[in-house]
């Protein structure tokens, strides 16, 4: 079980669950549930009072202008949804579509979005009975938000669009019904806060984080493979050499290839005394991925763990 609230949120998490080997749940503490209502209650107060609230009260970017009556919200919201409908590409497969939707989650949970704790329970059980929205790879992806591809997530908890169970294309509110779920009207903001922000690009991120990990892995392998089809020299990967030099990941893959080919400093070897760089410099070309690992892994946990709508409803100060 993975619990959201509890504790950050590691790559290896959205990978479990976005693999349905592991399930998702709310943490259900006093402490994070208040978190989460007291910023759905901030918003209800702003408008009561006739605060101008970005997304809520206006329109959105460039009609950020044009002032929104309080009795249109929840229209405009679904509306908001709908217009963005109009992805193109080909379709995300169920696991980059759980892991986008594992992100999205983990975001909004962390409080500043003003998304009822009921929208967040649906999130998880969605993808618990792996009801997953079908989602275009080609959309608004950048820096102004996810915007199209992450409308798909919002439209399926509306019962709009199309969703794949196990496999199966149907529409949501097929699915839906047949889960004995009803669809959720989305109240002011909450289809902004699901569809503004970096969780498509974040999710897909962490499959490629770990896909990074294993190339490199195979690329070692490889090398190896290679020294000894072509009867190399061996001492290329002792690891003296890369003590004298000892940027961390070159040493390390040069010392999966010595595992690799069974490297011994007391073999002795009659060949050519240098190979081509292509083998022989492997680990400084492989090296520099495995450096940049790590560095990765804290821009993306960062993301992952972060707010990243807009705006953002700040109910501790407020």
């Amino acid at each position: 079980m993975v619990t959201i609230g509890s504790a950050p949120v590691s790559i290896e998490d959205v990978l479990a669950v976005a693999r349905g080997q592991s399930r998702i749940a709310l943490d259900d503490s006093p402490a994070f549930r208040k978190k989460l209502q007291d910023s759905v209650d901030l918003l209800d107060r702003l408008i009561s009072e006739g605060a101008v609230v970005y997304g809520v009260t206006t329109g959105f970017g460039a009609s950020c202008e044009t002032a929104v009556a309080t009795d249109l919200s929840a229209q405009m919201a679904a509306n908001l949804v709908r217009f963005h409908g109009c992805g193109t590409g080909r379709f995300l497969d169920e696991t980059e579509a759980a892991a986008v939707m594992v992100v999205r989650l983990v975001s909004l949970a962390q409080g500043y979005s003003g998304v009822r704790p009921l929208l967040l329970e649906r999130m998880c059980e969605l993808l618990n009975r792996r009801i997953l929205p079908r989602i275009p790879c080609e959309g608004s992806v950048g820096a102004s938000g996810d915007l199209t591809p992450l409308s798909y997530i919002a439209a399926m908890l509306i019962g709009e669009r199309e969703v794949s169970v196990e496999g199966r294309i149907m529409p949501a509110a097929v699915a839906l019904s047949a889960a004995g779920l009803n669809p959720i009207e989305l109240r002011p903001k909450e289809s902004l806060a699901l569809m503004n922000g970096t969780s498509v690009m974040t999710g897909l991120a962490c499959l490629v984080f770990e896909r990074s990990r294993k190339l490199a892995r195979w690329s070692a392998a490889l090398t190896a493979m290679s020294s000894d089809a072509l009867r190399g020299n061996p001492e290329h990967f002792d690891d003296r050499i890369f003590r004298a030099k000892p940027h961390p990941g070159q040493r390390a893959c040069a010392r999966w290839i010595a595992q690799d080919i069974e490297y011994s400093e007391k073999a002795p070897h009659d060949g050519r005394i240098q190979d081509r760089d292509s083998v022989r410099c492997a680990p400084h070309v492989i090296g520099v991925l495995l450096d940049a690992i790590p560095f990765a892994r804290q821009l993306i946990e960062t993301e992952i763990n972060s707010s990243n709508d807009n705006p953002l409803l700040d109910a501790v100060r407020n």
